[in-house]
């Protein structure tokens, strides 16, 4: 092949380099094969050449892209070619990384980084065999190679044991029995053992003791919570809505849901399913609706300034991107703004995975009890029941509250009967004839409407700062006078209802700043407006001032039904058809979210009264034509709203109120499928720059969706845990062994592309793969087959060469020991409280304040209160502290926990002065110190035994000799000191029981193993 003369000047340049490498290059092709693409040529081109030269065609330079064989094998106009596969001489990319002019070599100079002679000679080797690429090796389905040789019974060590004799290296003997549960513990369920299980398992020579502790441990409600930590972290769990005011949000059902599911070793795949689209399977479950909060974790803006959509669609992205990272382990994110700058995600197939999610609304979801049918029965038969008994208890305007029980009268001479009648009488001369008007047509600007079978509209989904409702209603009215609006309460709607308002402004709250009415074309005048019920500065008449700036609303009233009465200045003449528009608009979104209309041709006085329209209707009807149900309802609602009974009502309210004290969290619900959410490519990733309109999909490089049925959200969950899929096993396989090792066999456990590491273990995390979606899914038995593993099981001692100074596999990249790591956060706190005796056993429930610094959360918006919680939740596991994400709990931060703003797949773990000044100082570690002081000094024994008892507790092993004498003299020392000063008994905790010195004495210790490192990390 001829060489392009410009390649031949080029080369000249260097011509001596050349020749003197030219046989370095023919004994490499000569004497080595081609290196391993996936494992030593990709990650060089990924690091140094894809950026500019990879798949985003909007940002290539020179018309050179490399992650292809057959693009960079491409002429360029200038007849150049990246890749000449066997002619080094003919190949661009080598010429540019030889060369030392400053103008030619790549990579460039700016970018401040260069290849090693070890890396430029991968690619001489590569491009002298052929150049040959290869598929990614995480986009390639796992498969189960044939377990190595071996007499290990357990698969994970055939493998390890294999790579450590190819490597020379021995592995380490078994960790003590005392370091090894300890560390199972830890792992298995975040806490430690007791002194007692320790001491136990230690003299236990039998064959199946820790086959049986470790069953033991993944049979406790504790796994559930230790690992749904780890799960609420990718997750981004925080009981609070994130940005500027951070207001508290109720969604600790679903991390109640995780707990559950993993404590029932809910399979994987619907572990899966359920958390991304629970509320589309057949029949859902509430449990599988609330399971749908995995995605209703993103942040939430409340700021009245914003646009709630803008904020939406930045939720979308953040479901992009957690998708990714959770179940691919790719970093989707990257390609928002343009098509991935590495790996082979393009940007249209970023907005298409989007799809999948924005077709989904957000509601708040109400969590009702298994009994709750049962319950609502009782509570409203109790209702009925006191509130015929309110009769006997009715006492006439004026007459002393200690009146005499009610004389024994007929019962038209009852003051409780007259005073019906009279009511009666009153409200029937304002009652008027209403009829409820179905709509013909339902248009709006965001949210979609549906009718009703009582002719009401519900309104859902989407809605802006300003919001218009236009309606259509036939009417066979011959003479329209007034028009009655209805706001009702419905407990879909936030707050009960009857407004849409929830991010911004008052749950459940509306603001109606326009209603018009036209027919024909013509608008209709009106002469007055009237409310049962308006917030502070806000009326019925407000609405139809054509004033934007007031309006109507009914803050204060959430939960009840309201109306508002349109009196027309002339009467409308029908037969025909109303045009009704309802404009809403605030400074947060505020629509309407159920009402109903009605008109009446009735004439005289038309005002809006608290009753409602079956009320009116049964007023209407003449006494002689009341049947006893109709009276008795009549009645009823008399007694309701009498003032004369006014304070009698205080338990019936109560009752009332008891019917919505439900807990809520949020979920997410399939739009209809006749009002799709359409979803835009938006130019670099920008709200306000949608494009071409795209349709559902996934990344094409791997498996497709199923050609059946269509693109959804519940048929992409089925794609991520399908068994074509070559990335989710293998992502939560990893995870898994990160979370027990400190180190994933893939290093980067949140990116599986082309940037991350390659496996230590290759065919091992394969096996481990495909044996996890054989046995069903099973986390638990993933775990037992971890921890089970004579790998697992090893010392963590540090090991050294023949020359005693060399490290042997320093950073265990071939698991020649076993896994030393600094406990995370919460298991810190944890484990004290525990050793404490504090730790309050109790299962899921709301989130718990224990007690912190003070004014941690006073330097955030609105400078909330940190009212710490009082007996049991004072001393309840750490998954359950309440989390403000623009105020985390000052330990966990402090303990490198994330707040829950975006998806964790792997904790950093940092060391630090202010860990160990915790350790120290922070308030629940001070009290746990002295539940210890306390504990120790009535404890029976002598000092020595006493001292073994803590220190077995602590660390979960007897002290060695040198310890328990240094610690005996620490104990000392600290009594001797106490007994110097006076100590303020006031200042110790507990009241006086046994002695103050050896008490104080007792804390201090408690204190400094505490602060131990032995305390704080997991060996």
């Amino acid at each position: 092949m001829k060489v392009p003369s410009s390649f031949a000047a080029r080369f000249r340049k260097f011509g001596l380099l050349f020749a003197a490498a030219q046989a370095p290059w023919t004994c490499w092709a000569e004497v080595e094969g081609a290196p391993d693409f996936n494992r030593e040529v990709r990650p060089i081109l990924s690091r140094y050449c894809f950026k500019c030269h990879g798949p985003d065609d909007k940002s290539r330079k020179g018309e050179l892209r490399l992650d292809s064989r057959e693009e960079a094998m491409r002429p360029a106009k200038s007849g150049a070619r990246a890749l000449v596969p066997g002619d080094l001489k003919a190949s661009e990319l080598l010429a540019r990384i030889l060369t030392h002019e400053s103008d030619e070599v790549m990579p460039p100079p700016s970018t401040k980084t260069q290849l090693t002679p070890e890396q430029k000679s991968v690619l001489l080797r590569w491009v002298s065999r052929g150049a040959p690429y290869a598929p990614h090796w995480a986009f390639v389905p796992p498969k189960q190679s044939t377990l190595p040789e071996g007499k290990e019974e357990n698969p994970i060590d055939r493998f390890v044991r294999a790579r450590l004799r190819r490597e020379g290296i021995a592995p380490s003997p078994a960790a003590d029995r005392y370091t090894l549960l300890r560390r199972v513990s830890y792992d298995l369920t975040g806490l430690p053992p007791s002194a007692e299980e320790a001491e136990r398992f230690a003299k236990d020579p039998s064959p199946g003791a820790y086959a049986e502790a470790v069953d033991r441990l993944l049979a406790s409600p504790a796994y559930g919570e230790r690992w749904a930590r780890k799960w609420l972290d990718l997750a981004r769990y925080a009981d609070t809505n994130g940005y500027e005011k951070d207001r508290p949000r109720s969604i600790w059902p679903y991390r109640d849901w995780v707990i559950g599911a993993l404590n029932a070793d809910m399979p994987f795949d619907q572990f899966t399913i359920e958390q991304i689209a629970g509320d589309m399977l057949p029949n859902a479950s509430p449990s599988q609706v609330i399971a749908t909060g995995f995605h209703r974790n993103t942040m939430l803006n409340e700021e009245g300034g914003i646009d709630p959509l803008e904020f939406r669609f930045h939720a979308l992205t953040d479901r992009v991107a957690t998708t990714g990272k959770t179940w691919l382990g790719l970093t989707t994110g990257c390609a928002q703004c343009h098509t991935h700058k590495f790996d082979p995600i393009t940007h249209q197939e970023y907005f298409q995975m989007l799809a999948f999610f924005n077709n989904a609304d957000e509601p708040e979801y109400l969590v009702k009890p298994p009994d709750y049918e049962q319950q609502r029965q009782k509570t409203e038969a109790a209702i009925v029941q006191k509130t015929d008994a309110l009769a006997s208890r009715f006492k006439p305007s004026g007459s002393p509250d200690s009146a005499a029980a009610p004389a024994k009268e007929t019962s038209s001479e009852r003051p409780v009967d007259k005073a019906f009648q009279r009511w009666v009488e009153k409200e029937r001369t304002q009652a008027k004839h209403w009829t409820v008007l179905r709509p013909s047509s339902l248009k709006s600007t965001l949210p979609f409407l549906t009718v009703l079978e009582d002719h009401s509209v519900l309104a859902s989904g989407d809605q802006g700062k300003a919001n218009t409702y236009t309606l259509t209603y036939p009417t066979q009215a011959k003479a329209i006078r007034a028009i009655r609006l209805d706001a009702l309460p419905d407990e879909r709607l936030p707050g009960g209802g009857p407004g849409l308002a929830y991010y911004e402004g008052p749950k459940g709250d509306f603001a109606l700043t326009d209603f018009k009415v036209s027919v024909g074309g013509k608008v209709q005048r009106f002469s007055g407006a009237s409310h049962s019920f308006a917030a502070k500065n806000m009326s019925a008449a407000a609405a139809i001032d054509d004033n934007l700036q007031s309006g109507w609303g009914t803050n204060g009233g959430q939960g009840k039904a309201h109306s508002a009465i349109f009196l027309l200045a002339e009467p409308i003449e029908g037969p025909g058809a109303l045009e009704i528009q309802l404009h809403f608009e605030r400074h947060y979104s505020a629509a309407l979210g159920r009402f109903r209309i009605s008109v009446t041709e009735d004439d005289g006085e038309i005002v809006a009264r608290n009753l409602s329209l079956e009320t009116d209707r049964l007023l209407l009807v003449s006494e002689a034509e009341r049947g006893p149900e109709q009276k008795q309802a009549l009645f009823r609602e008399f007694l309701l709203k009498t003032p004369e009974l006014e304070a009698e009502r205080g338990e019936i309210e109560r009752l009332q109120k008891s019917l919505k004290a439900m807990p809520t969290t949020l979920v997410m619900s399939e739009r209809p499928a006749k009002f799709p959410r359409p979803t835009f490519l938006h130019n670099r990733g920008e709200f306000l720059q949608p494009g071409v309109q795209v349709q559902p999909g996934v990344f094409s490089f791997l498996n497709p969706l199923p050609a059946a049925g269509k693109p959804d959200r519940l048929s992409f969950a089925r794609w991520l845990v399908s068994r074509e899929n070559p990335l989710t096993a293998r992502v939560t396989v990893n995870r898994s062994w990160s979370a027990f090792f400190g180190r994933g066999l893939v290093k980067t456990v949140d990116d599986f592309g082309y940037q991350g590491e390659s496996p230590t273990h290759p065919e091992l995390l394969d096996w481990l793969a495909v044996d996890f979606m054989e046995k069903g899914w099973s986390m638990k038995k993933l775990h037992r087959l971890i921890v089970t593993s004579e790998t697992y099981r090893q010392s963590s001692a540090w090991k050294v060469g023949p020359d005693g100074s060399t490290p042997v596999d320093p950073q265990n990249l071939l698991l020649s020991r076993g896994p030393r790591v600094r406990l995370e956060a919460e298991m810190i706190r944890d484990g004290i409280l525990q050793v404490a005796g504090l730790l309050h056993p109790k299962l899921g429930g709301p989130s718990v304040y224990p007690p912190q610094p003070n004014g941690v959360t006073e330097t955030a918006y609105g400078g909330a209160k940190w009212n710490v919680s009082q007996g049991a939740d004072r001393y309840r596991r750490s998954l359950y502290t309440f989390s403000k994400r623009t105020a985390p709990f000052a330990m966990f931060t402090t303990f490198d926990a994330p707040v829950g703003d975006v998806c964790i797949a792997q904790r950093e773990v940092s060391d630090t002065p202010l860990q160990a000044l915790t350790l120290l100082n922070d308030v629940t570690i001070v009290e746990a110190t002295q539940s210890v002081g306390r504990r120790m000094a009535q404890a029976p024994g002598s000092v020595e035994a006493r001292i073994e008892q803590l220190f077995r507790s602590c660390f979960s092993r007897p002290p060695a000799p040198e310890e328990a004498a240094s610690l005996l003299g620490f104990f000392e020392r600290q009594k001797q000191r106490a007994e110097s000063r006076e100590l303020d008994a006031a200042a110790l905790a507990g009241e006086g029981q046994g002695d103050l010195n050896e008490r104080a004495a007792w804390t201090a210790l408690a204190r400094a193993l505490f602060n131990l490192d032995e305390a704080v990390t997991k060996s």
